[in-house]
């Protein structure tokens, strides 16, 4: 199916200017999920695209949005700091482009972990949840928890979206981190995916990957009404 895609840009620091955003926002969208790109992709890659597109089927929103660096075509990222201002900019531009929409932030790996560090140095205005698909816990061959640490400081409920194959976040590391944070945590494993989310042929489900994403974050949504 086919959706409206509006293209539009929004400053996202003083200092780098704007970047652009893809809004998709079905007839009946309640919930409205900013939506960040991986380090080394954009937010027209395939995987941002399939997730948004699977979201309108079930009548969830989508605010993709480009990093600076990505923006100016690739290249070195820039600090922290302008990653997690960037994240603050998109959900204000999300909420102007439609703010009678309940608005969700996260993204895939890279931005994922951004938009975390973002609501745990200060909780993120209008966000009433973030979604993590495929939260890089550690770089891949250097397991650890560091990167989790801030996580006890976030205020919101989270939702972790990764695969069982995700050399990322390896469960033997991440299933404690998400049991250690309580209630404000919900883990779900996709079977046999990976950081990107291919799978293998023998999945112990005939559902695709992606719409079993769409549903696991819909049905989580109820529980924040």
């Amino acid at each position: 199916m086919n959706y409206e895609a509006i293209e539009s840009k929004f400053i996202a620091t003083a200092e780098k200017g704007e970047v652009s955003s893809i809004l998709i926002r079905p007839d009946d969208a309640k919930w409205l999920l900013v939506l960040g790109h991986g380090a080394s992709t954009t937010m027209r890659h395939s995987t941002l695209q399939t997730i948004a597109e699977r979201l309108a089927d079930i009548g969830i929103a989508t605010f993709r949005y480009q990093f600076p660096y990505m923006e100016r075509g690739g290249g070195g990222r820039e600090s922290q700091a302008v990653a997690l201002a960037t994240v603050r900019s998109a959900v204000a531009a999300a909420h102007a482009a439609a703010g009678d929409l309940s608005i969700l932030v996260g993204g895939h790996s890279y931005s994922a972990r951004m938009s975390s560090l973002t609501a745990a140095e200060a909780p993120i205005e209008h966000v009433r949840g973030l979604v993590f698909f495929a939260f890089p816990l550690h770089p891949s061959g250097k397991e650890g928890t560091e990167r989790a640490e801030h996580l006890d400081d976030v205020t919101v409920p989270m939702l972790f979206l990764s695969g069982t194959r995700d050399k990322l976040a390896v469960l033997d590391l991440l299933v404690p981190v998400c049991e250690n944070l309580g209630d404000k945590a919900t883990l779900h494993l996709l079977d046999t995916a990976d950081h990107g989310f291919k799978v293998l042929k023998r999945r112990k489900t005939e559902e695709d990957v992606f719409v079993e994403m769409a549903r696991v974050l819909s049905e989580w949504i109820e529980t924040l009404n």
